[in-house]
């Protein structure tokens, strides 16, 4: 933010809502001291726009708990998924069986 002349949070308030993305002085304040769980693209758009950049700049992706970096495997050979597990077979319905109609009590007619 310095390189771009802001020294403060409160000051990239307003450049956020000239681009339509409006928040409040305590969320602006999240945003730039803490990693966000989530951001939407109009507000990285804005960001982005805000300090030249690119959303590469401003974000590196990582999976949560992951303990190695991603591999690739376009070059690996595909695995076949395991059957599903055999489901029981329904229970036999007798011959005579049919649902009961339900009483929804007395029925009035349209006049």
């Amino acid at each position: 933010m310095e390189e771009r002349g802001l020294r403060s949070t409160v000051e990239l308030g307003p450049l956020l809502a000239e681009r339509g993305v409006l928040l409040s002085d305590a969320q602006v304040y999240r945003l730039v001291q803490h990693t966000p769980e989530r951001l939407s693209l109009k507000t990285l758009s804005a960001l982005c726009d805000i300090f030249e950049c690119t959303p590469n700049d401003l974000v590196i992706p990582f999976i949560e708990g992951a303990q190695q970096p991603l591999r690739v495997v376009a070059d690996e050979p595909r695995r076949r998924r395991p059957a599903p597990p055999a489901e029981p077979p329904l229970a036999e319905l007798p011959d005579s069986f049919a649902p009961v109609k339900a009483d929804l009590g007395p029925t009035r007619r349209r006049r």
